[in-house]
């Protein structure tokens, strides 16, 4: 049997269609077991999340046949009444199960939305209905298509006008440096990330339990987890932070070495100074204090992170205590300058401060910094500090695929001769002795 894939990620589609295709972690087990069941495959994982929904599968079938069986099979799990948010009823899996003839020649139904949280990578939800679009699959498509995704942070996606334009197939060698580059984090939106090593994992231990996989996913699934270990030690791919928000963080733990006990300041409820707060909070800071102008919002935001509202005209009286500020106003001049935090140091008996200032124009003077224990970061020093993390980790691109490169050839070597795709199986003498 030979390891395939299909699949659709953030670098094919809109998170508009994965979403529908997302499948609640409950129902993965019967998933496995109908496509089990189809006769289509022998061994199979499915991989879910926000950023990506693949099918990893052992299966005895060429790979243009097994492509066009697994295909039918997304489609009409993608339109069953099935979702996270509500229960798959028995008939609608009796007729799934029957057979990969009766995969393709049920109707489809629409779905309700989804929404379910899981990693890389949390599953949102959509107020749109399915639509019959997604039943639009013609036999005469190919059933093979190139991967075709860069490395990195990708732009937006335009909404494609048939749901196949979306999918990725890949037969060997090519399934397995898949498999490799996504344990790595190499096919991730933030290059280099290690939250997808622990879902990939947890999709396969999942698969394993209800006995989904033998000796070709076991050993390819094995094997990846034991490179992406390498890949972690031996190169720079998962160094360095490559946020706005990480890099802040990073900053902080540099300045006060642990960030349990510290106290942490909103000015002004913003996109990024949430993440920030909310990372901070992550790593071990002790509360959230938050100061907006809209005090509605301040004490919606400070209830979401545990912390306290405080009235915006307030928020220097916060300064003897905390340790950390984050100002993300829209003033157009500074609300912050070196006359009026000298004094406020000073009852502080100048103890460290980190100022994190994503405004823009900028809410702290830069002179501030001239203030023994003082720490001032604008947004551009935080990207800069991003951007020369990101430059790290796509140098080491090249340098990691010739590892994955390697691993797969190793892998492939050690199967035997009749397993092998017809394309690799050594040719047999036609000299007799």
């Amino acid at each position: 049997m030979n390891i395939v894939v299909i699949g659709l990620s953030h670098h094919s589609a809109p998170v508009e269609l994965r979403e529908r295709f997302a499948f609640a972690e409950a129902k993965i087990p019967e998933a496995l077991k109908l496509l089990r069941d189809s006769g289509i495959v022998g061994e199979a994982v499915i991989l879910s999340t926000c950023n990506r929904v693949e099918i990893y599968v052992a299966t005895a079938l060429e790979p243009v046949k097994a492509f066009a069986e697994l295909k039918q099979f997304l489609l009409r799990w993608g339109e069953t009444p099935s979702s996270p948010n509500q229960n798959t009823t028995k008939s609608g899996l009796e007729g799934l199960s029957a057979s990969p003839t009766d995969i393709r020649s049920q109707k489809s139904s629409p779905s309700p939305r989804r929404g379910e949280g899981r990693g890389e990578e949390a599953v949102g939800s959509s107020s749109e209905p399915r639509t019959s679009a997604f039943a639009r699959l013609r036999r005469d498509q190919p059933a093979l298509s190139p991967l075709g995704r860069g490395e990195g942070v990708e732009p937006a996606q335009r909404v494609p006008t048939d749901v196949c334009d979306t999918l990725y197939t890949l037969a060997e060698p090519q399934s397995l440096h898949h498999l490799f580059k996504v344990a790595c984090g190499m096919d991730s939106m933030v290059l280099g990330e290690t939250e997808i090593l622990g879902q990939l994992k947890k999709a396969y231990e999942l698969a394993f339990q209800h006995k989904h996989t033998g000796a070709r996913l076991n050993k390819a699934f094995q094997r990846a987890f034991h490179v992406a270990k390498h890949i972690r030690t031996e190169t720079n791919i998962q160094r360095g932070s490559v946020s706005v928000a990480s890099v802040a963080v990073e900053l902080a733990e540099k300045i006060f070495s642990s960030l349990s006990d510290r106290e942490v300041l909103v000015i002004g409820a913003g996109e990024t100074s949430e993440k920030t707060a909310r990372a901070l909070l992550s790593r071990g800071a002790r509360s959230i204090i938050v100061a907006n102008r809209s005090h509605d919002r301040a004490v919606a935001l400070a209830n979401e992170l545990g912390g306290r509202a405080v009235q915006f005209d307030d928020w220097a009286g916060e300064f003897e205590k905390i340790d950390i500020a984050i100002s993300s106003t829209s003033a157009p001049h500074h609300i912050l300058d070196r006359a009026k935090l000298e004094p406020l140091m000073k009852l502080r008996h100048h103890r460290p401060l980190l100022l994190i200032d994503i405004a823009v124009p900028r809410d702290i003077d830069p002179e501030v910094n001239f203030l023994e224990n003082v720490y001032l970061y604008n947004i551009d020093d935080l990207q800069a500090i991003a951007d020369g993390y990101l430059k790290q980790r796509q140098e080491e691109i090249a340098r990691c695929d010739a590892i994955i490169s390697e691993k797969v050839k190793t892998l492939l070597e050690t199967r035997s001769p009749m397993s092998l795709p017809f394309d690799l199986r050594p040719v047999p003498s036609l000299n007799k002795s």
